[in-house]
């Protein structure tokens, strides 16, 4: 690429994001509440994606060999424990990570 199709191709990413970013705050202003099916989906699609992301990490975990997804699911009740106890999703996510990779190194 050259310059140029660079400095284009980065512009073209910052207004998409940007478009993103500001085009909700745009349509639902103040004066103007989000319609009903918006306000649904901004409470049900959360879950829905953490559902997905849960599917997808634990699609290739073998549990009839190796360590029978022992690393997976202790790490999962870590965060489940902790997102429990402290209602901070950051820190939950945060240390089922790390449990789980200090199982993967140390453990397993």
């Amino acid at each position: 690429m050259t310059l140029t199709q660079q400095i284009i191709t980065i512009a073209i990413c910052v207004l998409g994001t940007a478009a993103t970013r500001f085009l909700p705050f745009i349509l639902f202003s103040e004066k103007r509440p989000a319609p009903k099916y918006i306000q649904y989906l901004g409470k049900a699609l959360p879950s829905a994606i953490f559902g997905m992301l849960v599917i997808y990490c634990l699609k290739d975990v073998s549990f009839l060999g190796g360590s029978h997804g022992l690393p997976e699911l202790i790490s999962i009740a870590v965060t489940v424990a902790i997102h429990l106890w402290r209602r901070n999703m950051l820190a939950s996510i945060a240390a089922g990570t790390v449990c789980y990779m200090l199982l993967l190194q140390f453990v397993f």
